[in-house]
């Protein structure tokens, strides 16, 4: 296995697949001719060497795009960080539209094992969620669900409570997304049974998110406010026993993969995210797609520097203005804060080697795969359209899993390079960029994607990961399952009460 990557022949930098020693001599074969480099330095795993003399203020190529310039002289074989690296990007930026074609294919259909409800969505598990409307009840919500697991029968595989700190004391949008996730989850496909746990005295109280849920199964969705209730948690465990008589009764069939929904995310990345496992997710993207299934990609912030490639392949003017409003919009955020737009990466990332966010978004962007965006999304919003959907939440890793479960996503693909074991409502794949992390923690990952700088081709490990995908929709329980872990965290940005 050789001990360096150029990802493009445009690059002026390799990345180090094993540590380089100062003194190693590397030749890099490309389309200009071969490169003979010899480290000045020791280039860690991940970090990126100079491939020629670089004057202070070049442009350093990456991916075959920008990643920012150099602060001072770099000499060739040197190592290029935060040290002598600095971002390119400025603030709010003119965009023009210059679409670019897409292939687009059909592929076989291939099935899974889903749920499928009255409504015509398909779950890919028959859980009974308690959604608490307000923080006050969040304890209750979980002493309700530890209980009534003792119940748990038929098809339904467990009953979850998912806390959180919000539902009442907020104003604007903040309440407005409370309300709107939280009814996007009542509405998930997952759950075969939802209990909705009010207080009574919430600005977000049951007969408000009612409005926001819309029509419902009340066979499937039950409301209980603790304050009416002489024992709260009594009575929605006596609750909990009719959903899961139920969802119990409901069995698993076989589904058209076209009705798999699967969220994008990457967290804790390193220098090989962009080169194994986000182009791995961008290549399972575009299988999924080519059998008529949907994709969602999120984390904004994350998209700043590599957001033209986006751009030019939405499908049609109108979403190239919707993508283009996606954008700017999160900056402006950031300015609304008085925050630095490219405070980014984290510690995390530029110890892996990730050195300014046009690096990281490059790797990033690269779970997108090659298809057109079809849809552009509010947070909040759920999935209309088929296809590859470009979805509004920040980076933080469980508001962003969270915002695509409920957009839809019945599963989420998340990759890492440094590693984390938190979950989200819905099965979170962690997929690692390095074959160190899934030895290390496999308690944590799910699928290798460091295989891909080893002995397995791109193609042969897209079929792995599809095959994977599709054992667990149809019930395979992915770690932080097995580990009983389950998160949700809702996007705050503005005044508690």
């Amino acid at each position: 296995m050789q001990n360096f990557l150029r990802i493009n022949d445009n690059d002026n930098v390799a990345v180090a697949i094993q540590t380089i020693l100062a003194g190693d001599t590397i030749v890099i074969s490309g389309n200009d001719g071969d490169i003979t480099v010899t480290a000045v330095e020791e280039i860690p795993a991940g970090h990126k060497i100079a491939l020629v003399d670089m004057p202070e203020g070049t442009s350093v190529i990456k991916y075959g795009f920008q990643i920012g310039f150099t602060k001072e002289a770099v000499k060739k074989g040197a190592w290029i960080h935060t040290h002598n690296l600095k971002t390119g990007l400025g603030d709010l930026l003119e965009y023009t539209y210059e679409p670019v074609k897409v292939e687009e294919k059909e592929t076989e259909d291939r099935t899974f094992m889903g749920f499928v409800r009255k409504d015509g969505k398909v779950g890919v598990r028959n859980e009974i969620w308690i959604i608490p409307t307000v923080g006050c009840v969040n304890n209750v919500a979980t002493s309700i669900a530890k209980q009534a697991n003792a119940f748990v029968k038929g098809s339904v595989d467990e009953v979850i409570a998912f806390p959180h700190p919000y539902g009442c004391s907020q104003m604007g949008d903040d309440q407005e997304h409370t309300r709107t996730i939280l009814a996007d989850l009542v509405n998930h496909p997952n759950a075969g049974g939802v209990l909705v746990l009010g207080l009574g005295c919430e600005n977000s109280n049951i007969d408000e998110l009612k409005k926001y849920i819309g029509e419902y199964d009340p066979e499937r969705v039950k409301f209980l406010v603790s304050q009416e209730h002489e024992d709260e948690i009594a009575d929605s465990v006596e609750l909990c026993k009719e959903l899961i008589e139920y969802a119990g009764a409901q069995e698993r069939e076989p589904v058209s993969v076209s009705k798999l929904i699967i969220g994008m995310k990457c967290g804790g990345s390193d220098g090989f995210s962009g080169i194994t496992a986000n182009p791995l997710v961008g290549r399972f993207s575009d299988m999924l797609i080519s059998k008529k299934g949907t994709t969602i990609l999120t984390e904004v912030p994350e998209m700043f520097g590599a957001e033209t490639i986006l751009m030019n392949r939405c499908e049609t003017k109108e979403l190239f203005d919707d993508t283009v409003k996606l954008i700017n919009d999160f900056k402006n955020y950031f300015k609304s804060h008085n925050q630095t737009i490219y405070e980014n990466p984290s510690p995390g990332n530029k110890k892996g080697g990730i050195s300014t966010l046009e690096d990281k978004s490059l790797g990033c962007t690269q779970k997108s795969g090659s298809a057109y965006v079809k849809g552009v999304l509010s947070y909040g919003e759920t999935v209309k359209t088929p296809g590859l959907n470009l979805l509004s939440a920040p980076g933080n890793d469980l508001v962003a899993a969270t915002a695509l479960a409920a957009a839809g996503a019945q599963i989420v693909l998340f990759t890492t390079g440094r590693g984390t074991p938190f979950a989200s409502p819905v099965p979170t794949v962690k997929i690692s960029t390095n074959s160190g992390l899934a030895n290390k923690k496999s308690n944590w990952i799910d699928f290798n994607a460091g295989v891909l700088v080893e002995d397995r081709s791109m193609a042969e490990t897209t079929e792995q990961l599809f095959d994977y995908v599709v054992e667990v929709a149809s019930g395979k329980k992915v770690c932080s399952e097995e580990a009983g872990f389950h998160d949700m965290a809702i996007f705050k940005q503005g005044v508690t009460l």
